[in-house]
């Protein structure tokens, strides 16, 4: 039986990740997670718990803070993986500005304990690295970075991302571990951090509140985001799992480790997005434009990533809009997951 482990799998991303595998595949499914402010045991049990009873046995959770090396308790409490994706990461700019030396210790020293680990499993088929558009820092004009683009990290948050693929890398090219790196541009979807601006922007306009709109230091140009839904990115994550990687070119001979930008459908604006979101409320929408770009360092106007190596491969994600549709009205009928 084919067996996964998913790190940070009770986070945002993770829980979807975990969901779809348990509807599309047979595998086993062990998560290994910490529990912090961004992972939540409530999203697994929403998930399995409307699984088929015979399929919540295919799920293992395992707890370990992935600072500390993974022990010989730890891995046996694991057993025997074929895949390991890699998400569990801080993820907070705002915090990673604040506490740099904590986001260093978990999207880098944790990386590395678990490329260690990788290393002692013969038979691992894949290793994916869960990145970030945000590595490759700011994209002016109408720039779509592709995969093997130079990397420009603005915030601690993108440079530990960085650092912990750049290890993911010399992994593969010194110990031949078979690593795969997915960037991913803005993510939204059910059970997100309320913080997030898609949830907390549902959650002003429900409550007839100001919402926030990031813009330039001319006041006129909102910031914009290539928004891709948690499902589409899941969807991504097994398709690339699933995929003979042997026909994938690779940019240089030199090169060992494939990339892929897993991107939404469209680039929308922020203000285009609440005014989006307040129309399918029946709401007017109360906003302000605000200079947050410019006034607070490490945070960038627009990401955008090349997504056309995806769409070669025979992958594309749903359309934004029905995405968007469909989360407003969930989120409308679970309001706790916005509050």
């Amino acid at each position: 039986m084919t067996s996964v482990l998913i790190t940070g799998a009770a986070g945002f991303i993770g829980h979807h990740v975990v969901e779809e595998i348990l509807e599309k595949t047979t595998w086993n499914i062990v998560t290994l997670d910490r529990l912090d402010y961004s992972g939540n045991l409530n999203r697994l049990h929403e998930i399995i718990s409307r699984a088929p009873a015979e399929d919540r046995t295919r799920v293992k959770v395992v707890f370990h803070d992935l600072k500390a090396a993974l022990n010989q308790q730890v891995q046996d409490a694991i057993g025997e993986v074929d895949f390991i994706i890699h998400l569990a990461a801080g993820s907070h700019v705002d915090r990673s500005i604040a506490y740099p030396m904590e986001f260093v210790m978990d999207n880098v020293v944790g990386t590395v304990n678990l490329l260690d680990y990788a290393r002692t499993l013969p038979n691992l088929k894949q290793f994916m690295y869960f990145s970030t558009d945000e590595v490759f820092g700011p994209a002016s004009g109408a720039i779509r970075f592709k995969e093997n683009d130079r990397y420009n990290s603005t915030n601690p948050y993108s440079a530990s991302k960085a650092a912990g693929e750049e290890m993911a890398v010399a992994y593969q090219n010194t110990y031949n571990i078979p690593v795969i790196i997915a960037h991913s541009m803005n993510v939204f979807g059910e059970r997100q951090h309320p913080e997030k601006f898609i949830p907390m922007c549902i959650r002003k306009v429900l409550n007839d509140e100001i919402v926030d709109i990031h813009a330039d230091n001319s006041m006129s140009i909102p910031g914009s985001r290539v928004y891709v839904h948690a499902k589409d990115v899941a969807d991504a994550i097994l398709f690339l799992l699933r995929y003979d990687m042997s026909t994938v070119p690779l940019p240089e001979e030199v090169i060992k480790c494939h990339k892929f930008n897993i991107v939404g459908e469209k680039e929308i604006n922020n203000l285009s997005l609440a005014r989006f979101i307040a129309d399918e409320q029946g709401k007017e929408l109360k906003y302000k434009l605000v200079d947050f770009h410019s006034s607070r360092p490490g945070h960038d106007l627009r990401y955008s990533l090349d997504g056309t190596k995806m769409k070669e491969m025979g992958w594309e994600p749903k359309p934004t809009d029905k995405r968007l549709t469909d989360l407003v009205r969930w989120s409308l009928k679970n309001k706790t997951w916005i509050q």
